[in-house]
């Protein structure tokens, strides 16, 4: 019986005891689907839902560990059933991008970024 609070951290989910109790806290981390508090005991075969960087991961548990190790000790804790990361739109990081030099939009242009952006 370990705590998830710490079971994230050993098995390098997050770098620090801390942030994994503060995620859990957040509620960010899920035991069988229900929301973990950081003394929830996991037990073998238990799945852990993280929320991060704007998607879910999913962990199912193969084995305890109270404390931090190697990288290769920690990958062989658990076994990893997370989808795949969305797709990064490429269309979204070049919205907005104005040339150098070319100063503010005009009207024309903020009418035509608001069309594009379906605020009209």
């Amino acid at each position: 019986m370990t705590r998830i609070d710490a079971w994230t951290w050993a098995v390098r989910l997050y770098k620090s005891r801390s942030l994994a109790s503060a995620a859990v806290k957040a509620g960010h981390v899920r035991v069988n689907d229900e929301r973990a508090k950081p003394a929830t005991s996991v037990h073998v075969g238990d799945v852990v839902t993280v929320r991060a960087e704007g998607y879910d991961k999913v962990f199912e548990v193969v084995q305890l560990l109270d404390k931090r190790v190697g990288a290769p000790l920690a990958q062989a804790a658990y076994v990893d059933h997370s989808p795949p990361p969305p797709p990064k739109d490429e269309f979204f990081g070049a919205f907005g991008v104005r040339d150098r030099g070319a100063g503010r939009p005009t009207k024309r242009d903020r009418r035509e970024m608001d069309d594009l952006r379906g605020r009209r």
